[in-house]
């Protein structure tokens, strides 16, 4: 139970410490990178930490853009749908989980696995 507690402070202090870094973008930037963190959050797997890899990225990203000057539309393009679509393709989603779930119970009651 202590470790639990244990890692969700470290959790909560590593987001806010994130945050912080989008915080310090450009106002289009932060905004932009809200509304993309808004909608990963709709496919993530158990706590969330699964995304947290990506929007590390993303924040990479967008620093590196902030600082050459460049509009956050030039990183993410006009469909920033499919910008975060991409962005999310690899991480473990809960549709993910829920096809893998139902293939491997079927492989396993029929033999196959």
């Amino acid at each position: 139970m202590m470790e639990m507690f244990k890692k969700m402070i470290g959790d909560k202090k590593e987001y806010k410490m994130m945050m912080a870094r989008v915080e310090a973008l450009p106002e289009d930037y932060q905004y932009v990178f809200k509304k993309i963190q808004n909608y990963m959050w709709k496919f993530t797997a158990g706590n969330g930490m699964d995304m947290l890899q990506i929007q590390y990225e993303l924040i990479d990203l967008f620093e590196a853009g902030a600082a050459e000057g460049r509009e956050v539309l030039e990183i993410t393009g006009d469909d920033v749908a499919s910008f975060a679509d991409e962005l999310v393709a690899n991480a473990k989603t809960y549709v993910a989980k829920y096809r893998e779930d139902l293939n491997e119970s079927i492989l396993n009651r029929l033999g196959k696995k």
